[in-house]
């Protein structure tokens, strides 16, 4: 395990010291595409590891899946950046300089998340997700355009009022921890925490979980805490886009489960469900509405993954065994999919030189191809059969409606609301006259095919040992 877990986290964070050193960008370009191939090799290595807990690092089915799910969109998305930043270049966006600043950063951020997800230790957890964002921050205002820097600014500090929240809400776990586990790395352990969850002080527990809720859920982009999320989308580069909507929500949404299952294991402190519940319907129905008065493509889809989220919060707070895989599932299949929207969106952009949705009319006689792509990721993130999101949304409504039948109303306004507005905007992107520039771009069609491939083959048949680890996964987050 430690040897598999070291090539997760080292290779990323080794590369990313290596970008700084390559003045050209081509060959920066294929360092970061090949680097991000060896940490997703590395992270397929999981696999084969049973549940080993050291003391900093964890393996277990729900990391194991972030971590590959982690590790596969960051090398598609290193694929995808290499034409999209080309291009950049070519019209003077971005320097050979900043180019070289942007490869070593996104690796480093890769490692960072990398290592939130392996630990063991609840401070190492949060150092990784404040790395992470630190890193994120720096690279959503490299345009320094106004625009950019306000968005950079404003990511930095809501993020960083989250991030402290989350940290007071730590140290409140472990001083819980302290009285039972002792002073020192035990109280901070996450395995020896959830082990011993019973022993540990219940109202410090619903205190910390509180905060950490708040907290973590800035990160996770839930509906109020959400306002730095849609112009960071919009103002930074589109791979960013694409990592912050497909996975680095995702880390957040990870640290907030492992501090759920403590609490949840403790019969006398707060029920987290009802908590995660009304939060996430509260993202998913808001993000829904908000659909409808977004003027920016990239700001739409970044109130999608508003949406989405909250859903994912809803059916883990919900709980349970079906609940959960249908969460996780669809956490999956979001991940996959909202990064291949952005992949065309970036191009899209590009090729039109706006992200303005009134200026992008008639994509199906301008650029076919990139009409094609939209039109079929829109289709699988509003959960159209055969997508695999029509599965996992299906699971989370039906297992809603058999336990609460008027709660599932909820979810399904949401779902509905929202997919009205996606067709509305895809249609008046892909149809009419085509207006202003239209130019041809580099595209790399590879990513967009092998995630929306994934979905589909996801929504026409899980594979059993995909759906053995899910249920694996699902019985462990409870």
């Amino acid at each position: 395990m430690i040897a598999s877990v070291s090539l997760v986290i080292g290779i990323p964070f080794a590369a990313a010291l290596v970008m700084t050193l390559i003045p050209s960008y081509r060959l920066s370009a294929f360092g970061n595409v090949l680097a991000m191939g060896a940490t997703f090799a590395a992270g397929l290595s999981l696999l084969g590891v049973t549940q080993e807990a050291g003391t900093y690092f964890i393996i277990d089915d729900v990391n194991i899946l972030f971590v590959i799910l982690n590790t596969l969109v960051g090398f598609t998305t290193s694929v995808f950046s290499a034409s999209y930043i080309g291009h950049e270049i070519e019209t003077g966006r971005l320097t050979p300089l900043f180019v070289r600043f942007y490869h070593a950063m996104f690796l480093a951020m890769m490692g960072a998340m990398n290592l939130a997800l392996t630990a063991n230790n609840i401070g190492l957890l949060w150092v990784g997700l404040e790395l992470a964002t630190l890193i994120t921050v720096v690279m959503v205002g490299i345009y320094r355009t106004p625009a950019a820097i306000e968005a950079a600014w404003k990511y930095f500090i809501l993020g960083s009022v989250g991030i402290s929240l989350a940290f007071f809400g730590t140290i409140l776990i472990y001083l819980a921890g302290q009285a039972a586990l002792g002073e020192g790395m035990p109280a901070m352990t996450w395995s020896l925490l959830q082990a011993n969850a019973a022993k540990l002080d219940a109202s410090l527990l619903n205190l910390a979980f509180i905060f950490l809720l708040i907290g973590y859920g800035t990160k996770v982009g839930l509906a109020p805490l959400h306002a730095w999320l849609p112009d960071a989308h919009a103002e930074g580069p589109t791979p960013i886009s694409a990592v912050l909507s497909g996975l680095l929500l995702n880390v957040a949404l990870y640290a907030l489960l492992r501090f759920k299952m403590i609490v949840a294991a403790h019969p006398a402190a707060i029920d987290p469900g009802p908590v995660m519940i009304v939060m996430g319907l509260i993202s998913l129905i808001f993000a829904a509405f908000m659909l409808y008065q977004r003027r920016d493509i990239k700001r739409l889809f970044a109130y999608s993954s508003i949406e989405h989220m909250g859903l994912i919060v809803f059916a883990f707070g919900m709980g349970g065994m079906l609940a959960n895989f249908a969460g996780l599932l669809h956490m999956a299949i979001h991940s996959l999919t909202k990064s291949a929207i952005f992949f065309t969106v970036g191009h899209v952009a590009q090729a039109k030189e706006t992200q303005r949705i009134a200026d992008i009319r008639g994509l199906s006689v301008s650029h076919p191809a990139l009409a094609i792509g939209l039109a079929a990721g829109v289709f699988a993130i509003s959960g159209l059969p055969p997508f695999g999101a029509f599965m996992s949304e299906f699971l989370i409504v039906t297992t809603t409606f058999a336990r609460s039948p008027w709660l599932a109303l909820f979810p399904v306004f949401g779902l509905l609301i929202a997919f009205g507005a996606m067709l509305l905007r895809l249609q008046d992107m892909l149809f009419g006259e085509p207006v202003g520039p239209s130019h041809r771009v580099k595209a790399s069609s590879l990513p967009l095919v092998l995630h929306l491939g994934l979905v589909l083959i996801a929504g026409l048949y899980l594979p059993p040992h995909l759906a053995g680890w899910l249920e694996r996964a699902s019985e462990l987050l409870k």
